[in-house]
């Protein structure tokens, strides 16, 4: 573990590597999960805010579970998430050729709204947690990120550079720097 201001740092955001690679995996991160996307508390402001500009973007499927859920809900641990169409598919999925894609982020790149979608996905394979007053980054590895593990081995991508948008997003670009200085540090 490395640790950069009160973040507590998995090496393996420098040690791995990971490019998505959607034509294999299908966005299925979108759809399999026993819960939906994690959401912050300010998330949940913007999607109860910006509904009615995401709805034109979602399926039918997705409109219904939102109209009876809600833009967001608790899940079974008490934390807020998006709501989920069935048991799996993230409400806020939709169906592109094939591949699982984020409805608020189509209106965001559509420029309907300024909220590109939660941090939880953007950081994703990274997975958050609070350890007292201090975020530990762990990189989450799933089966259904085989394709995207081996296409970073090919580009030679770790983690924490594949994520650079996402890392700055959630922490700012001087925290990403800083995981610059780290990566170059281990790999003297």
């Amino acid at each position: 573990m490395i640790q950069i201001g009160d973040k507590i740092i998995s090496r393996e955001l420098f040690d791995s590597y990971f490019v998505c690679h959607l034509d294999k995996c299908k966005g299925l991160c979108c759809v399999y999960g026993d819960a939906g996307a994690p959401l912050e508390d300010e998330e949940t402001e913007q999607l109860e805010k910006n509904i009615d500009k995401i709805i034109p973007f979602l399926r039918k499927e997705g409109i219904k579970a939102i109209k009876e859920k809600g833009t967001w809900q608790f899940d079974d641990d008490g934390d807020k998430v998006t709501p989920l169409m069935g048991k799996d598919d993230c409400a806020y999925s939709v169906i592109d050729n094939g591949i699982a894609r984020c409805a608020i982020e189509t209106a965001y790149f559509s420029e309907a709204i300024d909220f590109r979608k939660p941090i939880s996905c953007h950081l994703y394979p990274i997975r958050t947690s609070k350890i007292g007053n201090q975020i530990a980054l762990n990189y989450h590895r799933w089966d259904v990120c085989d394709p995207a593990r081996k296409l970073g081995k090919e580009y030679n991508m770790p983690v924490f550079r594949f994520l650079k948008d996402a890392i700055e997003r959630a922490y700012g670009e001087d925290f990403y720097e800083e995981m610059e200085v780290v990566y170059k540090e281990l790999n003297k």
